[in-house]
């Protein structure tokens, strides 16, 4: 098989968009796929206002720009995508959700051999295999918000993957999009966010239990533990719905307390305070432009 030069992108939320842009900005041909004409266009602004920033920071040519919008299209018709040699879902964090649009690509996708990949921060990738007829051809391919930005990529293959699904998904991250690829189990939450969700639940708690401030907390960690970020801070940029969709997932799986989602992000999810993204969470945000 050769280099992978067609790919697709299943949402064009913050993180569908921004691999479709790290794709784009690879020179690879990319197709977004969306659930409706409106979601396409915010989806589509999001990547543009992203390149816009790059270039203002010097970190990418006028030129680059140009050629990155020229390699994305956006379709609300999934049947496009019967030419992609891989496909990503990056759809809402819910199992149901991403297993239905993975189990859709593969009666549409015509070769046989073309990688189905999921984009999820902690649902198994055996799970999702299930629902296609391509187990060999599944795995997880995780990139880190903003995926633009951030280096790392986690590839989760399932009991089921096959080996030249995981050196093809490997030499597409590192080789052709440049990023550093870490190989982890197929457990819930993976490597990093097994790490992670226990260590923001517990400043989450440390907060509704009147123990300390917001700003303290994150302050505690930044200055003291020399974190470029807090993680109550943190967690409004990943956003709180996609902590708790990570927790219920790890605690459904390992049955830990740990894991468990504290009643404060609950009733703030259900408030619709989400964080970054609807403008508040643990601290108020600026509405950017461009949406996410």
């Amino acid at each position: 098989m050769g280099d992978i030069r067609r790919v697709g992108v299943v949402g064009s939320g913050l993180m569908g968009s921004g691999i479709a842009e790290v794709c784009a900005r690879a020179g690879l041909d990319v197709l977004v796929g969306e659930i409706s004409a409106e979601a396409a266009e915010a989806g589509k602004s999001r990547v543009s206002h992203s390149l816009r920033r790059a270039v203002q920071a010097g970190k990418l040519s006028l030129a680059d720009q140009e050629t990155a919008c020229r390699c994305i299209r956006f379709t609300t018709d999934l049947t496009e995508f019967t030419d992609r040699e891989l496909v990503i879902e990056a759809v809402t964090e819910r199992e149901d959700a991403k297993a239905q649009v993975l189990a859709g690509l593969d009666k549409i996708l015509a070769d046989r051999d073309a990688i189905l990949a999921s984009n999820t921060s902690s649902i198994p990738i055996m799970k999702l295999a299930m629902a296609t007829r391509r187990a060999p051809q599944v795995i997880g391919i995780h990139f880190f918000n903003p995926a633009p930005v951030l280096s790392l990529v986690e590839l989760i293959p399932c009991l089921l993957t096959s080996e030249e699904t995981c050196w093809r998904a490997e030499a597409f991250v590192t080789a052709t999009l440049g990023k550093t690829a870490v190989r982890c189990q197929d457990r819930a939450g993976f490597v990093v966010n097994a790490l992670l969700i226990p260590y923001l639940l517990a400043a989450i708690r440390m907060l509704e239990s009147g123990f300390a401030s917001a700003e303290d907390i994150d302050a505690g960690m930044v200055l003291g533990c020399g974190h470029p970020m807090g993680p109550l801070r943190l967690s409004d940029l990943i956003g709180l719905d996609t902590v708790t969709a990570v927790a219920g997932s790890m605690h459904e799986e390992f049955k830990e307390p740990l894991y468990a989602a504290p009643p404060l992000l609950l009733r703030m999810v259900d408030a619709g305070l989400l964080g970054k993204k609807t403008g508040r969470g643990f601290y108020e945000h600026i509405a950017r432009a461009g949406g996410g």
